[in-house]
C-alpha cells in the first residue's frame, strides 16, 4: 500500500470513530493539544488559517525553504480531527484567497475545490516561499497572482494551474531542481526582502516587504528596511511606493479579493510608529499609529509573523499589529479616516486567524527549534526546545477585548530636521483616555509636555519654527482595570513563602527526534507528557539527565540589592525593576527559579521577583523596550511551551486534577497548563523598588534607568540623609532609547520625605533621578 493512501484512509476512519464517539478532545484555553503542528525545521510557524468545504484548512511553514520541506497542509474536521493531507509539499508558505469564479481555495502550493479535491503547484513548477496571492488585472475569473517573499510574482491559470513567471524569485536557484515552463527572466531592483503581503485593485497589484539584506538589520532596529511597492504589467518590476516595513495588503473584500476600485490598506512600521498606507482614487495616503509591543521592530522583519486584518463576522474588521486587537472599519477609506481603535494587547504570536464555528480561530507560531538571534545572558544558554511545533488557539468571539491593557507610544518625528510649517503624518490618539505628546528640540535641550484634549481622531503636528534635531513622542493609555486578585484557574499553583517546601518542583523541555512528547525533570523522576495531557513517568536516564543538564536553571543572572531588581543585559547596560514581593529573594538568589526562556518564537519572558514580563530580542532591543505583564505570588520553578500550551511547574501537593492542573498517574508530581496569555489574569503589574535605597550617590550623576512603563498608579518618594537641602532631578526616557527629558526638580529639607505622584496622562519607559550634592538617598517607587 501506497504511504499516500495509507495516511488518508487511516485519517478518514478517525474522523468516523470521533464522530460516533460524539466527544471533543480535549483542550485547556482553547488549545487543542492533539491539533498541534510538528516539522522538522527550525521553525514551525502557522502561514494560513481558512475555513472552506466545512472544513478548516492550515498549513505551515519552516524558515526559508522555497523549494519544499517537511510542512504540511492539515484538514480539520468539525468535530476537530486533525487530518494531514498526502498532498504535503511544505516550504514557507503564507498565501490564501478564495476564488469566487472557480470556488477553489488558493492556501500555499495548494488549490481546494469544494468537494475537497486537493491539487498541488509543486515548488519545481513555481519555486519560492509563497506569500501572498491577488485577483488578476485583465483576467480575474480565469488567472490568479502569486507572489514571493523574495520579490518573485507569477500568475496561474485557475484550471489547468499552468504557470507564468512575471518577475524572477530572488532565491538562487538549487541545481538540477527547476521544471518551470514559462519563467521570468526580470529580476526585481525592489529594495529590502522577506515580503508578507500582496493584493490588487486600481489596476495595479500592491506588494509589501519588511526585511533588508543591509547587516546592519541583525542587530539595530532603526536600521532602514522593508517596502510597499506596485506592479501594473507584464515586463514591468516592482515601482517603490514608500521604503519602510510592511506586512499586510489587502481592503474590503479581504480574502476573495476586493471590487476594482477598492480602497487598499498596507500596515507596517518604522522606528517611530505603526505606519498605515491607504490607497483610493489612485492616491497614496499615510497615517500614523502608535506601537502597544516592541517585540516586532526587529529591522531584519523576522519577529513580525504576519499581521493580518480579516473579517471576523462583526462590524468592523480584526486587526493584529505589533501586539494589539485593532477594530478596522471596513469603510475606512479618504472619505472616511475614522473608527481605527485599540482593543486589548495579546503575547501569542499569531500568523493568521478566522472565525470557524462561531470562535475566534487564530494560528499560532509558538515553539521553534531554532532561536534564531534570540540569544542572552539572562537565559543562562539553556537549550531550546527539540522540535519545533505550534498549534491553533480557539477563543470566544470577544476574546480580544479582554486581555492586555493597550498602553500605546509612538512619535511623528524621531530626531529629524524641520522647518516652521512642516506638518507631520497624522498620528492616532482616538481610543485612550490619558494622552499626551511631548515636544523636544534636542539642539537646545528644551522640551515641552501637553494633554491632548478633544475628540479628534487624529493628532496634526505642524512645527512652528526650524530645528535640526527636533522629536514628537506621543504616549496613550487607559489604565489598567485589572485589580490585583489571581484568578482562580492559578487556585492550584504553589504560593512563595507558603508552599516553599512542599511545592511539586521541577523542569522541562519538549522533546526532539520526533517523540512530540514533553520531558519533565521533577522530584518525583522522571516523566513525559503527551498529546492526552497525561504525565507519565517514564525510566530514562539519558533523557532525564538531559533535561537537567540542558536546561537547568542558572543562578546569579540578576541582581537583587536593597534598592530593587538589577539587570545588565548583553550589551552593558544596567536596568532596574520592581519587586512585586521581597518573598521571591530567597528563591531568586538560590537559582530555584527560572527567570528567563523563550515562551513563542523569538519572544522572551522574564520572571522576576512575582511579575512576568514580555522581553523583546536584543534586536528589537531587548530590556528597553520591556512590558510588564502581570504580577503574581506564585512561586513557579520552571515556564515554557508545548503543543501550543504554555506550561508551569511548581504545584500545590494537594492540588486536584482539572483543566489546568495536569497530575500524573503515580500522583506524585503535576503541571499547570493553560495559554500564554491567561497570565493577563494574574493581576495587574505591581511592586515596590527605585533606583536608590540609602546608596551613597556623586552629585549630578544619573541613577541607573527604573522601569515606569505599563504600571497603573505610581508614586516616587525621595529621601536623603544630609544636613543640608537636596534637589532632585527627576527625568523620564520617553521611548527606553535614551531620549530623557526633565519632568520635575523637588526640593527636599533634612529629614524629610518628598512624595512625586505621577499623573495618568505622564507615560515613560524608564525613569531616573540625580542630586545636587553628593549625598546619600533614597529614590523609591510604589506601583499599585
Amino acid at each position: 500500500m501506497k504511504p499516500s493512501l495509507f495516511i488518508s484512509v487511516c485519517s478518514v476512519l478517525s474522523v468516523g470513530l470521533l464522530s460516533l464517539s460524539g466527544q471533543e478532545p480535549r483542550n485547556v484555553s482553547g488549545i487543542y493539544p492533539t491539533l498541534a503542528m510538528f516539522n522538522n525545521e527550525g521553525e514551525c510557524g502557522t502561514g494560513a488559517v481558512v475555513p472552506w468545504a466545512d472544513r478548516l484548512w492550515v498549513i505551515t511553514y519552516g524558515p526559508h525553504l522555497p523549494f519544499g520541506s517537511s510542512d504540511k497542509l492539515y484538514e480539520i474536521s468539525s468535530e476537530l480531527v486533525q487530518t494531514v493531507r498526502p498532498e504535503s509539499v511544505g516550504g514557507t508558505p503564507a498565501n490564501r484567497m478564495i476564488h469566487k469564479e472557480s470556488q477553489q481555495l488558493f492556501i500555499g502550493p495548494y488549490v481546494i475545490d469544494a468537494e475537497r479535491k486537493v491539487r498541488v503547484i509543486p515548488p519545481n513548477k513555481m519555486p519560492g516561499r509563497l506569500t501572498g496571492n491577488a485577483r488578476h488585472l485583465s483576467d480575474p475569473a480565469g488567472k490568479i497572482f502569486y507572489a514571493t517573499m523574495e520579490e518573485g510574482l507569477y500568475e496561474v491559470d485557475v484550471k489547468t494551474l499552468e504557470v507564468t513567471g512575471l518577475i524572477k524569485d530572488g532565491n538562487p536557484p538549487k541545481k538540477d531542481f527547476s521544471q518551470e515552463t514559462h519563467p521570468a527572466t526580470l529580476s526585481s531592483q525592489l529594495p529590502g526582502y522577506h515580503g508578507k503581503g500582496l493584493y490588487s485593485s486600481q489596476g495595479r497589484v500592491i506588494y509589501a516587504n519588511n526585511g533588508d539584506r543591509d547587516k546592519r538589520v541583525i542587530t539595530d532596529p532603526t536600521t532602514p528596511s522593508g517596502a510597499l511597492g506596485e506592479w501594473r504589467k507584464a515586463g514591468d518590476d516592482w515601482q517603490l511606493v514608500r521604503r519602510n516595513q510592511f506586512t499586510e495588503v489587502t481592503g474590503p473584500g479581504g480574502i476573495s479579493g476586493s471590487d476594482v476600485d477598492a480602497p487598499v490598506w498596507s500596515i507596517g512600521w518604522d522606528a517611530k510608529s505603526l505606519i498605515l498606507m491607504l490607497l483610493d482614487g489612485g492616491k497614496w495616503q499615510a497615517f500614523r499609529l502608535p506601537k502597544v509591543s516592541h517585540s516586532y521592530d526587529g529591522a531584519h522583519g523576522w519577529n513580525t509573523e504576519w499581521p493580518r486584518i480579516r473579517d471576523v463576522g462583526e462590524k468592523e474588521l480584526l486587526m493584529t499589529m505589533h501586539g494589539a486587537f485593532w477594530r478596522f472599519p471596513k469603510t475606512f477609506s479618504a472619505a472616511n479616516t475614522g473608527g481605527i481603535r485599540p482593543r486589548s494587547a495579546y503575547m501569542k504570536v499569531i500568523g493568521d486567524f478566522a472565525r470557524w464555528n462561531d470562535r475566534l480561530v487564530f494560528g499560532c507560531d509558538d515553539s521553534a527549534k531554532s532561536e534564531f538571534l534570540n540569544k542572552r545572558k539572562v537565559k543562562g544558554g539553556i537549550d531550546s526546545v527539540g522540535q519545533s511545533q505550534s498549534n491553533l488557539w480557539f477563543t470566544s468571539a470577544d476574546t480580544p477585548d479582554k486581555l492586555g491593557p493597550a498602553h500605546a507610544s509612538g512619535a511623528v518625528w524621531l530626531h529629524e530636521s524641520v522647518k516652521a510649517g512642516d506638518e507631520a503624518e497624522p498620528f492616532l490618539v482616538a481610543g485612550w483616555e490619558h494622552r499626551s505628546v511631548w515636544f523636544i528640540d534636542h539642539t537646545t535641550g528644551e522640551s515641552k509636555r501637553q494633554d491632548i484634549t478633544g475628540d479628534d481622531e487624529w493628532l496634526r503636528v505642524k512645527a512652528e519654527k526650524d530645528s535640526k534635531d527636533f522629536s514628537v513622542i506621543i504616549t496613550l493609555s487607559n489604565g489598567d482595570a485589572r485589580g490585583t486578585a489571581t484568578d482562580a484557574i492559578f487556585e492550584g499553583v504553589a504560593r512563595i513563602g507558603k508552599d516553599d517546601a512542599t511545592a511539586l518542583k521541577g523542569i522541562f523541555r519538549a522533546r526532539g527526534e520526533n517523540k512530540r512528547t514533553l520531558g519533565f525533570a521533577s522530584d518525583a523522576g522522571y516523566y513525559e507528557l503527551g498529546a492526552d495531557l497525561t504525565l507519565v513517568k517514564v525510566e530514562d536516564k539519558k533523557a532525564h539527565e538531559f533535561v537537567k543538564t540542558k536546561v537547568a536553571i542558572p543562578k546569579k543572572v540578576i541582581t537583587l540589592d536593597e534598592a530593587s531588581v538589577l539587570v545588565v543585559d548583553d550589551r552593558g547596560r544596567r536596568w532596574r525593576l520592581p519587586r512585586a514581593s521581597a518573598a521571591f529573594d530567597k528563591a531568586t538568589n538560590a537559582g530555584e527559579l527560572r527567570i528567563c526562556r523563550e515562551v513563542a518564537t523569538e519572544r522572551d519572558m522574564l520572571s522576576a521577583c512575582g511579575t512576568f514580563y514580555e522581553l523583546p530580542a536584543e534586536n528589537a532591543d531587548g530590556f528597553a523596550k520591556i512590558r510588564p505583564v502581570c504580577s503574581h505570588d506564585l512561586r513557579v520553578t520552571d515556564f515554557g511551551g508545548y503543543r501550543g500550551l504554555f506550561l508551569m511547574s511548581g504545584v500545590k501537593p494537594d492540588a486536584a486534577t482539572s483543566e489546568h492542573i495536569l497530575r500524573s498517574e503515580d500522583g506524585k508530581t503535576a503541571l499547570w497548563a493553560g495559554a500564554i496569555d491567561d497570565l493577563w489574569k494574574l493581576g495587574k503589574p505591581r511592586g515596590v523598588g527605585g533606583p536608590w535605597k540609602n546608596t551613597k550617590v556623586k552629585a549630578r550623576k544619573n541613577s541607573d534607568p527604573y522601569l515606569m512603563w505599563g504600571y497603573d498608579k505610581r508614586t516616587l518618594t525621595l529621601s536623603h540623609a544630609e544636613k543640608m537641602p537636596i534637589t532632585f532631578r527627576i527625568e523620564l526616557d520617553l521611548t527606553g532609547t535614551g531620549m530623557w527629558v526633565t519632568y520635575k526638580h523637588r526640593d527636599v529639607a533634612p529629614g524629610d520625605k518628598v512624595t512625586v505622584d505621577f499623573e495618568p496622562t505622564v507615560q515613560a519607559r524608564w525613569l531616573r533621578v540625580s542630586a545636587n550634592e553628593d549625598c546619600t538617598a533614597s529614590a523609591q517607587l510604589t506601583y499599585d
